[in-house]
């Protein structure tokens, strides 16, 4: 039942992702989606995150459902990156819409590294996962440092 929803949270988040940018009526709608976006993405990375550098016990189940989660978020902020919303209570840097090749690959490969990491979190071994953290944490800093004011 858990994968069932896993599935269809997925789907659901991609058809979402697809059209945001038309649903963002003023520039602080697509700050406030990415945003949440973005918490939520946070949140359960973090959680596997605790598993994964033995703050908390390791939990085969909780480590693969919050991947999963992960996983499907970071399909979702993308989108709302549109004009004008670089302006506003952000803390996008201008490099984003100056350099959106270098944005999108950072992206791309964090939406990569965070599919991977649920992929070892299924195998249902710690080692698998602290493999897998790694380079999906580092892909997260590399967004951070490139693209995010402090």
């Amino acid at each position: 039942m858990k994968k069932l929803f896993v599935i269809a949270s997925s789907l659901v988040a991609v058809m979402l992702a697809l059209p945001a940018a038309a649903q963002f009526a003023k520039p602080e709608d697509a700050i406030k989606y990415r945003k949440a976006s973005f918490t939520v993405m946070g949140a359960h990375f973090g959680r596997v995150g605790a598993m994964a550098t033995g703050k908390v016990p390791f939990d085969a189940k909780a480590a693969a459902e919050n991947a999963d989660i992960a996983a499907a978020m970071s399909k979702l902020p993308w989108a709302a990156f549109t004009e004008g919303s670089d302006k506003g209570e952000t803390r996008a840097k201008p490099e984003i819409w100056k350099d959106n090749a270098k944005f999108k690959e950072a992206s791309d490969k964090m939406q990569a590294e965070l599919s991977k990491l649920a992929v070892a979190a299924k195998a249902g071994n710690v080692d698998a996962l602290k493999t897998a953290f790694g380079p999906a944490a580092a892909s997260c800093k590399t967004c951070h440092d490139n693209f995010r004011k402090d």
